[in-house]
């Protein structure tokens, strides 16, 4: 291994380290090797035993980057300081959701900040706009894993980019998943990839993990801290602190402002800020979400109701967050008794993040660390969890005579197995499917949750129609802030930011939020569009 460094992988890394650290202590001393703890995945994790497999391998030529980032953020200015300002231009997710991507611009620095797709439409970030130049770009910070905010990275390396990405663990690993299955899907449906499995390797290799209020500088005058979002698993909201004291900046991200049954609250506390960048995807005057607890009654009546019938439930999820809080909701009601011991199938790629959940407890809430760390309870381990991974298996799911409940991507019926499991379903009155996320304009699931019911798919030259005669509900859980939630969360800053800048919400809602944050907090508030530049400062 590099620099004389010993990589030990256990399933309980406390047992490794030893009381207050002395077996850590007594494996450097004895070997004068250096050793690095790693968490085994409660349930296996083929891409988390590739990313590691490929930095081990790999570790010369990620010895030089590091070093080559080192130098640029510690070698001083190569701009040249002249009058200092801050800038921030929306390359997508202006008044829409999806394609998210912002740039930072000081004299010295060009920052992005996200870079996905748009799930619902062939619409990509602005990368041709005339601020950004790949060759200028310092530094890519990831706020999360969904492909509307990661789907793109790998194409930067693509077309040349050769510096660093900044994220959370969890968000390297599921965003690599993600972005891997793209790829797959994008070529069973006869279309050309964006990138290539090379791009995504490349990627991998110049991420640099951090934690949770890690502070690092990421070019001369900026520095960087990651704080929890609450939004999925290693979900980051980024604290920029520019030049000498000069501006704060806080980008939020996606995020979410209450407990959920996965993730502790996005955090309010910063050490100084000034300008925040909000979310507003559920920032409409009527986006008001109902209680957890009401939530949790209505999903367990529905399921009870159609198991009652003999019937099968689809839960449509996107594969990271709304799937394993229905998960988590599921063992809690099957453990406690409220609902029958009944098979739940959990296709592919949703069971393959819930592998990556349980490499990383400490990112869960306190009460599921508790139960992992105190009681050995893993909830993610359930006997009635069971794997779906092939097209064969899930033709003997739909096969099968009894009820069962089915958690499968994509959250929006555009593509993925989901859509599949749907045109065998919807055809009787006996199944239900239950939407768990934000369905997009132009998506199938929206226009199914809308009330059509008759859906004509193409299959080669053959044509298949299918009539919706199933129930359809939708689950009002969301890894986002509801408009309550958004307006507490601008309201509990501290300190109280100066300018809040809207983003990554339909037209209405973020002019809606932007008036309301402005009319409640006498703040300056702006909904920029994409391609527009806001000065910070």
């Amino acid at each position: 291994p590099p620099r004389s460094q010993v990589i030990i992988e256990t399933e309980k890394p406390g047992l490794a380290i030893g009381k207050q650290g002395s077996l850590l202590r007594e494996i450097r001393e004895k070997t004068f090797w250096v050793p690095l703890i790693r968490r085994t995945p409660a349930i296996k994790s083929g891409i988390i035993e590739n990313i590691r497999a490929v930095l081990y391998q790999n570790a010369d030529e990620r010895k030089k980057f590091l070093n080559k980032t080192g130098h640029r953020v510690y070698d001083g200015w190569i701009r040249g300081k002249k009058n200092e300002w801050v800038r921030v231009t929306h390359l997508g997710a202006a008044r829409q959701v999806g394609r998210s991507c912002v740039l930072l611009q000081t004299p010295e620095s060009r920052i992005m900040l996200d870079c996905g797709i748009d799930p619902s439409s062939d619409d990509y970030p602005y990368l041709d706009a005339p601020e950004f130049k790949i060759d200028e770009l310092d530094a890519v910070i990831i706020s999360h894993a969904h492909l509307d905010h990661s789907g793109l990275v790998p194409y930067l390396f693509k077309f040349g980019y050769k510096g660093p990405v900044y994220c959370t663990a969890p968000t390297r690993d599921i965003m690599a998943l993600l972005q891997l299955d793209m790829i797959k899907i994008m070529r069973n449906e006869g279309r050309e990839p964006l990138y290539s499995t090379d791009d995504i390797k490349q990627m991998v290799l110049h991420t640099v993990v951090l934690d949770y209020e890690e502070v690092t500088d990421i070019t001369p005058d900026v520095r960087l801290t990651f704080y929890n979002a609450g939004h999925i698993v290693g979900s980051a909201m980024s604290h920029l602190h520019i030049g000498n004291g000069l501006h704060n900046f806080l980008y939020t991200g996606d995020m979410k402002y209450g407990r959920t049954n996965l993730l502790e609250p996005a955090s309010t506390r910063f050490p100084r800020l000034e300008t925040v960048l909000i979310e507003a995807t559920y920032g409409g005057k009527d986006n008001v979400m109902p209680p957890e607890k009401e939530v949790d009654e209505f999903l367990t009546r529905v399921i009870k109701e159609t198991v009652a019938r003999r019937g099968k439930i689809l839960i449509p999820t996107l594969g990271v967050g709304r799937s394993q809080e229905v998960l988590i909701l599921l063992e809690r009601l099957i453990r406690t008794g409220e609902l029958e011991k009944v098979p739940v199938y959990v296709d592919g790629m949703v069971w393959d993040i819930t592998a990556i959940h349980t490499a990383y407890p400490e990112f869960l809430n306190i009460n599921i660390r508790k139960q992992i760390f105190h009681k050995d309870n893993n909830p993610f381990l359930c006997e009635t969890f069971k794997r779906v991974g092939s097209a064969k298996e899930r033709q003997q799911v739909l096969e099968e005579t009894g009820a069962c409940i089915i958690i499968a991507t994509s959250g929006m019926l555009m593509g993925g197995p989901s859509v599949e499991y749907f045109k065998t379903l919807a055809g009787s009155d006996r199944n239900s499917l239950i939407f768990s996320c934000y369905q997009a304009e132009g998506s199938l699931g929206r226009r199914v949750q809308m009330g059509e019911k008759t859906f004509t798919f193409r299959a080669g030259k053959e044509q298949e129609i299918v009539e919706v005669k199933m129930e359809v509900h939708k689950l009002e859980i969301t890894g986002h802030s509801d408009r309550k939630q958004l307006m507490n969360f601008i309201y509990k800053c501290e300190p109280k930011p100066k300018k809040v800048i809207v983003n990554h919400g339909e037209n209405s809602r973020c002019l809606d939020l932007a008036s309301s944050i402005h009319k409640q907090n006498k703040i300056e508030t702006v909904a920029p569009r994409n391609l527009e530049a806001v000065r910070i400062k």
